[in-house]
């Protein structure tokens, strides 16, 4: 690809689901893939917005947090921005490693190594291993660091919580931190019980609702302008903004952001079926249709007419109820979400022959961000006397969150 291209042209943001396995998939582990020119939107990541952040790169020593959603894209593919970067003579001296790793081989909570990166030489830091927020040795040398991952706008998805620590690390170091936001999937609303402070963990630091409705640079904004960092430290942020966004644009990823969101369904469905990971019911790990289909072999069979049986694939080693046949439902044809659904959670729990093996309840409470939910739901409440009780949380966030939002 011609560079000069990425200063002179707006870059059209392309749409296309990848169903294979990230495995196989070619664009993550070339310089460049082929992708259809069928599926464009006009949207431009701040990536591509190269004239706004290179002269804040120019001469400095840098350190970048990517994974296999940090591109830059161009006509008919793209290039990874570390590759990119270093093609363009800048100082890249270090790449930092969120879940699922660099390169994006790992499975889900399992520990991502410090390495080298075959394509570059450059060495890599993982912020999922030994250590999750990057030491001040680890930041001594480094003028800058560019954050840059695609987001689901789920608050247990970890990569916000990479961002808070990254920052907070960076304010401790007075190290600038580069933001190059990217479109929010889930950014079209706000719902979901709110983290309470005594159940923060890794699945969130914030007392936030599940679905928070912001970009990552906008969230990083709220970190930084609320003095939710560490000690109320700041950060020199700098947010590179999205251009033809809006909280209400479809937007469909053209790389899964993690091994198991591989579409636009599972994405849509991810805030109220990842509850499930707090629970002994299968979510579709093991499967092709991770997070859009759930069951269990300890759930009533005659209550469901659709089963499947889950074994390791890329992505899922030892999936729940491993070759056991789980009986539940297929939401793979579901539409895009506009809120939280207790009813799949609650369904579940319902058709669970002995209550006493649904919940982890660690787990379920890290998730929810909240141990009243399980309460709730063993106490038979309704969904809708349920959500009554999120609606105070969700109006105080809204006027907090209304203070930091880029975009309409």
């Amino acid at each position: 690809m011609p560079i000069l291209s990425l200063f002179k042209s707006t870059v059209l943001l392309l749409v296309l689901v990848f169903s294979s396995c990230m495995g196989q998939q070619k664009e993550t582990e070339s310089s460049s893939a082929e992708v259809s020119k069928d599926s464009i939107v006009e949207i431009k990541v701040a990536a591509n917005r190269t004239e706004s952040y290179l002269p804040l790169l120019k001469g400095k020593k840098v350190g970048i947090v990517a994974n296999p959603t940090s591109v830059i894209f161009h006509d008919g593919g793209y290039t990874h921005l570390v590759d990119s970067l270093v093609s363009l003579k800048v100082d890249v001296k270090k790449v930092f490693a969120p879940e699922h790793g660099f390169r994006g081989q790992a499975d889900a909570g399992e520990h991502v190594k410090d390495g080298v990166d075959s394509q570059t030489g450059l060495p890599i830091i993982s912020l999922y291993g030994k250590n999750r927020k990057p030491s001040q040795e680890q930041l001594d040398g480094l003028d800058v660091v560019v954050f840059d991952i695609q987001d689901v706008g789920v608050r247990f998805y970890t990569y916000i919580a990479t961002l808070q620590l990254v920052m907070e690390a960076c304010a401790a170091h007075n190290t600038p931190v580069i933001v190059l936001d990217r479109p929010n999937p889930n950014g079209h609303y706000v719902d979901g019980p709110t983290m309470e402070k005594e159940h923060t963990s890794f699945l969130g630091l914030t007392t936030i609702p599940l679905v928070y409705g912001m970009t990552i640079g906008e969230y990083a904004q709220l970190l930084n302008g609320e003095g939710w960092l560490e000690n109320g430290q700041k950060v020199d942020l700098t947010v590179v903004q999205l251009e033809n966004y809006t909280h209400d644009s479809e937007y469909h990823l053209p790389i899964r952001p993690s091994p198991n969101l591989p579409n636009d369904v599972s994405i849509t469905l991810y805030p109220s079926l990842g509850l499930f990971e707090g629970t002994n019911v299968n979510a579709g790990r093991g499967t092709e249709y991770q997070f859009q289909r759930y069951g269990a072999s300890f759930m009533d069979s005659t209550e469901y007419d659709f089963s499947y049986v889950p074994e390791p694939n890329f992505g899922s080693k030892s999936p729940k109820e491993e070759g056991k046949t789980c009986f539940g439902k297929d939401l793979s044809k579901s539409s895009t979400m506009h809120e939280v659904s207790l009813q799949w959670v609650m369904d579940a729990y319902e058709n669970t022959l002995d209550k006493s093996k649904f919940f982890l309840t660690s787990g379920f409470t890290k998730h929810a961000g909240t141990a009243l939910l399980q309460q709730q739901i063993e106490d038979g409440f309704s969904e809708e006397e349920i959500k009554a009780t999120w609606q105070e949380d969700l109006e105080a966030f809204k006027k907090i969150r209304e203070k930091y939002l880029i975009y309409n």
